[in-house]
């Protein structure tokens, strides 16, 4: 195999930071025992904030972001993992304080891989990525109202940004779950497409954006918020009793303006979602429930494909809300 492969490079010098294609070499990877030859990489909110300027997650420079990846296992120092596996990475701060997976070759700890799924192929695994993870992370919490908690069934449900990489997949999932989902979008070209994954309704943003009631009607047995802000304090003054608000993201505003009087006079249940440093025995768990949730099909629809070069020019798009669906990166392309 030739030691030499193209990555993305982050350096900061001083006030400067810089992002380039280089080509680089096996040398470059100080840490890890299992190398990759990396297929498919995924544009996540988080990788746009560290291509912008490191968002404050990268402690070492120069480094390789990217932080979820799919790809056949080349060289392994674990007897877990052999030559020809195909593997998946989220999460586990790759891409942050360890190389990830902008980069044709990779190279990471075995406890951070996990064995993809025969029924589904590296291209799926990573057009679920971080995001479809989260996702289903977001769907077995509300899911627990019914089952951990015994609660009473869950049957109408709100996404927040429903047409970005969380909320498109978690539209899908929970909808597969039997659940009458609600997306909450401010892009109404993407309603038709948010109803083909299964919402019964599609809601304006505008309408979840005012100052929220300490307690509006409840409407809601469970919530799946992708950005915080107003948006995520309408939502929860609108759950119903005992429902379950999943909270995994942040792109509207990483405040949060409510009261208790949800969570002590309805036993609202705010679930924070973190899939970055979950354990393994979990996260083998949900890529086990992907061939039943996920119909690839209709998610390909809203997939765009991109190459190293093409993504340094796309990632501003999603800091300025200008993406919707799932942004897949090539290696090979």
């Amino acid at each position: 195999m030739n030691d030499k492969f193209k990555a993305i490079v982050l350096n900061q010098s001083g006030e400067k930071f810089t992002r380039e294609v280089k080509t680089l070499d096996k040398s470059f990877f100080k840490t890890g025992e299992v190398l990759i030859k990396v297929d498919y990489s995924g544009l996540n909110y988080k990788d746009a904030l560290i291509l912008n300027n490191g968002a404050k997650l990268v402690k070492e420079y120069p480094h390789i972001p990217g932080v979820d990846f799919s790809g056949k296992v080349i060289e392994s120092g674990n007897s877990n993992f052999k030559s020809g596996d195909n593997v998946v990475v989220t999460g586990c701060r790759v891409g942050e304080i360890y190389p990830g997976g902008f980069s044709q070759i990779a190279k990471v700890k075995s406890e951070f891989l996990i064995k993809i799924p025969k029924e589904i192929s590296n291209k799926n695994a990573m057009t679920l990525g971080t995001a479809g993870f989260t996702s289903l992370l977001c769907a077995f919490a509300i899911k627990a109202r019914e089952e951990l908690l015994l609660g009473e069934k869950v049957k109408d449900v709100l996404v927040t940004g429903a047409s970005g990489g969380v909320g498109s997949i978690a539209v899908m999932i929970l909808s597969k779950l039997g659940y009458n989902v609600s997306a909450v979008t401010g892009k109404k070209d993407q309603s038709d497409y948010l109803k083909t994954l299964g919402a019964k309704h599609v809601l304006d943003r505008k309408d979840f954006e005012g100052e929220p009631r300490v307690l509006g009607k409840g409407l809601w047995d469970g919530v799946v918020d992708t950005v915080g802000g107003s948006i995520l304090a309408n939502a929860i003054s609108q759950t119903k009793h005992s429902g379950i608000v999943a909270a995994c993201g942040n792109a509207a505003n990483i405040k949060l303006n409510t009261t208790v009087m949800p969570f002590i006079i309805r036993g609202v249940k705010l679930w924070g979602i973190d899939s970055v440093t979950i354990s393994k025995q979990r996260r083998e768990f949900v890529w086990s429930q992907v061939s039943s949730l996920v119909d690839f099909k209709l998610l390909e629809k809203n997939v765009k494909v991109v190459n190293l070069e093409e993504l340094l020019n796309i990632f501003p798009e999603m800091l300025n809300s200008k993406t919707s669906g799932r942004i897949l990166v090539d290696l090979n392309k």
